[in-house]
């Protein structure tokens, strides 16, 4: 199963009093995908992630904007709840099966922890947690992508093995750095509109796969930047 990767932001001052506020204000700031606008639903949840929710909305057939989102949420403020929104982005996705780099959206899951949910899970989760996609997207696979490229470990899967041969072409890693890159860069503009948005107290990023999600994003952007200094 592919890696996830998340962004977790902690506000000052948050509470029961303005923690919908500070979600309007962070799901506002989203950057839809283009095919995708639109929040396209919200489930809301009591107590702990065990619990059954309390109300669910799917909106897919009509999207609405932060505001009408959290204007339902707002019956059910209460500091052990728990508020889940999705959402779209989009993201360059490399298509095996073309053998060309395509914009696509991937979906966005955005919650909101009220301080008492599921034992104070913002300790470690974040006031706000954002799933942003598949690792792979920000990192690359198979060690490919940065200044210390591991390795390449055979595989018999026959997808990831067409792959691995189609980066073993120069141009074809070049645009696998360039495009990775580019994912990165929109990740680090929504995070920088976030942090304007919001009283930002911490974010960070963090993946299943990587020791330091952080870290392996700023090497990749430093080794696609000597790269096409080099050219």
């Amino acid at each position: 199963m592919a890696n996830r990767a998340y962004l977790r932001i902690w506000t000052r001052g948050y509470g029961e009093a303005i923690m919908l506020e500070q979600f309007e204000k962070l799901l506002s700031t989203i950057p839809f995908a283009a095919e995708k606008p639109g929040i396209l639903s919200l489930t809301i949840q009591a107590v702990d992630m065990a619990e059954t929710p309390l109300a669910e909305w799917d909106m897919r057939s009509q999207p609405l904007d932060a505001s009408a989102v959290v204007a339902r949420a707002r019956d059910h403020r209460h500091a052990d709840t728990a508020y889940f929104a999705q959402a779209f982005w989009d993201l360059w996705v490399y298509d095996n099966a073309l053998g060309r780099w395509q914009k696509r959206p991937q979906e966005l899951q955005i919650s909101c922890f009220g301080l008492e949910f599921d034992s104070g899970v913002t300790a470690e989760m974040g006031h706000f947690e954002v799933g942003i996609g598949f690792e792979h997207l920000f990192t690359g696979h198979a060690g490919l992508l940065g200044s210390q490229t591991a390795a390449v470990v055979p595989t018999e899967h026959p997808l990831e093995a067409s792959f691995i041969a189609a980066m073993s072409r120069k141009e074809n890693l070049r645009q696998y750095h360039e495009k990775t890159r580019e994912n990165i860069q929109r990740l680090m503009n929504w995070v920088n509109v976030i942090e304007e948005a919001l009283p930002v107290e911490r974010v960070l990023l963090w993946s299943e796969g990587e020791e330091d999600f952080k870290r392996r994003l700023d090497d990749i952007v430093t080794a696609t930047e000597s790269t096409r200094l080099e050219q």
